[in-house]
């Protein structure tokens, strides 16, 4: 799971003017990729469409206009997940990837434009946090020159220790984990920065992000230009402008809550939406939005022989 993934990066959180709104290009930007991903998802005979969207979407000032536009021009109506349920859906995610055997776990998720963290026992955490602490975002707004400056650098450190001593405070409160993981496409490029393995061996392989590589792997990254970070192993250069502020996102939070190592989780979000459907379907809740296209049993792949089930189009990345 997935059956097959296309992924496209967006950078909305990056993509935003002075009073919080997604720009003309932003916008046009996720009108033309939403559409591009319908197309793919009808080709494909995908028979049901789960289309959401998460933090720069929710938290720009024009989201309705935006929503209003995709919805005119695709078709597609765009679902705005809450920070909450991005957490508790992550959340879930992981407890199912790890197992009951985990125990108390701790969960750590760093986007474009939100960091997400649950702390909890069972699938459905005691405490799911989302904060404003992305890794667009922080780039945006904190590390606009290139590479950025060293006396910027331990401000940013400063400023995400204050910022994070009441959220962690909640997530301890909770209980202590007896597994801390960390999951997204930010968390798995540090991991690989650090030396675990590459994607290509597979997701079942272990791999681990120590706070004492991470500490190693700022003070060479944030010397870098973008344009160098991306020429590293496993950095995209869609990726490489959020590079630095992940790391230190990733290190502040580490060093709130007293990890010395995370787990790196292969599954997210977008899994542990598909796993909440199945979970609603199993239970006889409503279905996802249907798109046109054969019916079951013409020889295409999915349930009893018909088309596959569902489309995320969680790909669309802030």
């Amino acid at each position: 799971m997935p059956m097959s993934s296309t992924k496209a990066t967006l950078r909305l959180s990056e993509n935003m003017d002075d009073k919080g709104a997604i720009t003309a290009e932003g916008a046009q930007r996720l009108i033309a990729t939403v559409a591009e991903f319908a197309s793919i998802a009808e080709t494909s005979r995908c028979v049901e469409l789960m289309p959401f969207a998460t933090s720069a979407v929710r938290e720009a000032t024009n989201s309705e206009d935006v929503l209003a536009r995709v919805r005119a021009q695709t078709g597609v109506d765009l679902r705005v997940l809450s920070g909450v349920d991005e957490a508790r859906s992550t959340f879930l995610a992981v407890r199912r990837w790890y197992g009951w055997s985990a125990g108390r776990i701790l969960n750590l998720d760093i986007g474009g434009g939100s960091l997400e963290v649950s702390n909890g026992g069972d699938e459905e955490p005691d405490v799911a946090l989302s904060l404003q602490l992305g890794a667009g975002r922080l780039t945006r707004d904190w590390l606009r020159e290139d590479p950025p400056g060293k006396r910027r650098v331990a401000v940013l450190r400063d400023w995400l220790d204050a910022e994070l001593v009441l959220p962690a405070k909640q997530l301890i409160d909770a209980g202590r984990p007896d597994l801390a993981v960390g999951t997204s496409k930010t968390f798995r490029s540090l991991a690989r920065l650090t030396g675990a393995a590459p994607s290509a061996a597979g997701p079942r392989v272990r791999r681990t992000l120590t706070s004492s590589g991470l500490r190693q792997l700022i003070a060479f990254i944030s010397r870098m230009t973008a344009a160098d970070r991306a020429e590293l192993e496993g950095v995209s250069s869609d990726r490489s402008q959020q590079l630095v502020a992940g790391a230190l996102i990733a290190e502040a939070s580490m060093r709130a809550l007293s990890l010395d190592t995370l787990e790196i989780c292969p599954w997210a979000l977008r899994e542990g939406l598909i796993l909440r459907k199945l979970d609603t379907d199993m239970n006889g809740g409503p279905r996802a939005t249907h798109l046109p296209g054969p019916a079951a049993g013409d020889g295409s792949r999915g349930a009893e022989g018909g088309p596959p089930l569902s489309g995320p189009i969680e790909t669309v990345s802030s």
